[in-house]
C-alpha cells in the first residue's frame, strides 16, 4: 500500500477540488493519505512567484475556472467574500488536531467547507472561534505547536520539490494540481510509463534562455 503525502493550503481552491475529488479518483486502490497542510505563500515567495490571484486577470479567470470545474465534478463551491485571505489561523488550527501536525479528513473537509462552502469571509475571528470550538474534541496540540508543524510540512515539501498546492508526493515523485489525479491514479496502479525515459526527459532539457527580471 502506497502513503500518499497530500500538500495543501486551505486558501487554495484548487486543493478544496482535489480533496473532494481523491477519493473518487482512487477508488479501488489501495493507499494511504497523510494530509500535511502547509503555507502557500511561504511556497511561492521562496520559488519568487506571484499567487493566481495576485495578477488580476489571472485572478478572474481563476475564479471561473474552479466554479466550472466545481461543476463538472459535483463539489460545492461559493467563492468567500474575500479572496486572498490570510489563512493562517486555519493552518494552525489545522495542524493543532494531530499530534504530528497531520490532520485527518474529517477536519480537514470542515475546514475546507468553512472557506469554500459558505460564501463567508473565511477569516472572520467569529467564524474563526466557532470553527476552533466545533473542532475542540480533535485538538491535540497549542497553537504554537501547530505553527511549528506547518514550518517543517513546508521544509519537508520544498526538499521534495513541491512548489505550488495541491501536490501529492509518493515515492518521491511530485504530482502537482486537481488536474494530475488521473496520472496519480496510473501510478498507483502501476503503469509502466512511470518507469520510462519520459518521466526523466525533463532533466535532459536545457534551458534556452533566461528572463531577466
Amino acid at each position: 500500500m502506497k502513503t500518499i503525502h497530500f500538500y495543501l493550503d486551505f486558501i487554495s481552491p484548487y486543493a478544496w477540488l482535489a480533496f473532494d475529488a481523491l477519493p473518487r479518483a482512487l477508488q479501488g486502490i489501495s493507499h494511504r493519505v497523510v494530509y500535511k497542510p502547509l503555507l502557500f505563500a511561504a511556497l511561492l515567495k521562496h520559488h519568487g512567484q506571484l499567487g493566481p490571484a495576485e495578477m488580476p486577470s489571472k485572478r478572474d479567470w481563476t475564479y471561473r475556472q474552479v466554479l466550472w470545474l466545481a461543476k463538472q465534478q459535483a463539489t460545492p463551491l461559493q467563492l468567500p467574500a474575500a479572496h486572498p485571505f490570510n489563512p493562517l489561523g486555519l493552518l494552525r488550527l489545522a495542524s493543532a488536531c494531530d499530534a504530528l501536525g497531520q490532520p485527518n479528513r474529517l477536519v480537514c473537509e470542515k475546514i475546507f467547507r468553512h472557506v469554500w462552502c459558505t460564501g463567508l469571509d473565511a477569516a472572520d475571528p467569529e467564524r474563526l472561534a466557532n470553527l476552533q470550538e466545533e473542532l475542540s474534541p480533535h485538538l491535540h496540540r497549542t497553537a504554537d505547536q501547530g505553527k511549528q508543524a506547518l514550518q517543517t510540512h513546508g521544509q519537508e515539501a520544498l526538499a521534495a520539490g513541491v512548489f505550488g498546492v495541491p501536490s501529492f508526493v509518493v515515492d518521491g515523485k511530485v504530482f502537482w494540481g486537481q488536474d494530475a489525479l488521473p496520472m496519480l491514479r496510473a501510478y498507483l496502479q502501476g503503469d509502466a510509463w512511470f518507469g520510462g525515459p519520459d518521466w526523466e526527459a525533463p532533466g535532459h532539457c536545457a534551458v534556452g534562455i533566461k528572463r531577466g527580471i
